[in-house]
């Protein structure tokens, strides 16, 4: 995907605006019709950005480690669906997303694969053209998907890693602290919006949303805490 800036980004966003407008209200409209039994995960920011890479890349394969309850799969569905193709290959230990998500995202895209990933890395695609990962947080899973994932996907595959920064450095013996140790290893640069990393980069986000008229929160949680990156 190449480098990641405030300024490609903001430029996505006055792309896809009319896009993005409808996916944010469906999103927000099916949170509110579900209640407590939707647990959303990603924050707006990390959400949208994820959406609106999807859209500029138009991935033929997306891999999900970790769907929980499905927000992140149908905001990844709904890039799916509105660029008119790709398929989702998911993977969890519970199912609570098949419940969640609408036949009208997942039909005809989605894969969806009950138990442990570890036990399962022989299904995810080898052309995998997008990575995304919000799974177990712990130090010695994130070990495991550097050692397998990563070499199971092409070499320069966009992938994004969700909780890394909740606060200004990683959690210690976190997976956070193990991604981003990692990447300063190989040299690689990330991006985040996470307001307690990057708070210049929320900030000047929250005003291109604020210019596009997509400032009403369809979740109430700032934190943002993903980032993003290619595989060396």
């Amino acid at each position: 995907m190449g480098a990641i800036s405030i300024e490609s980004i903001s430029t996505l966003y006055v792309k896809y605006e009319n896009d993005l407008r409808e996916v944010r209200d469906a999103q927000r409209n099916f949170l509110q019709e579900r209640g407590k039994s939707m647990k959303a995960q990603l924050d707006d920011l990390e959400a949208e950005i994820t959406y609106l890479l999807l859209r500029e890349l138009r991935p033929e394969v997306v891999v999900e480690i970790g769907t929980f309850y499905g927000w992140s799969t149908m905001w990844i569905l709904s890039a799916l669906r509105d660029n008119g193709t790709g398929h989702l290959h998911s993977f969890d230990i519970v199912d609570n997303v098949v419940r969640n998500v609408p036949e009208e995202l997942s039909a005809q895209r989605w894969t969806f694969t009950k138990g442990n990933v570890r036990e399962h890395l022989g299904r995810i695609p080898g052309k995998t053209d997008y990575l995304f990962i919000d799974a177990d947080h712990g130090a010695r899973f994130a070990h495991w998907y550097i050692d397998h994932v990563f070499p199971a996907v092409p070499a320069g595959t966009p992938t994004s890693v969700h909780d890394v920064f909740h606060g200004r450095r990683p959690k210690p013996l976190s997976e956070g602290s193990v991604i981003v140790k990692w990447l300063a290893e190989q040299g690689i640069e990330f991006f985040t919006p996470s307001a307690a990393k990057a708070p210049e980069v929320t900030a000047q986000l929250s005003v291109v949303k604020k210019d596009l008229g997509l400032d009403e929160p369809v979740r109430n949680s700032p934190d943002n805490p993903m980032i993003f990156f290619d595989l060396p």
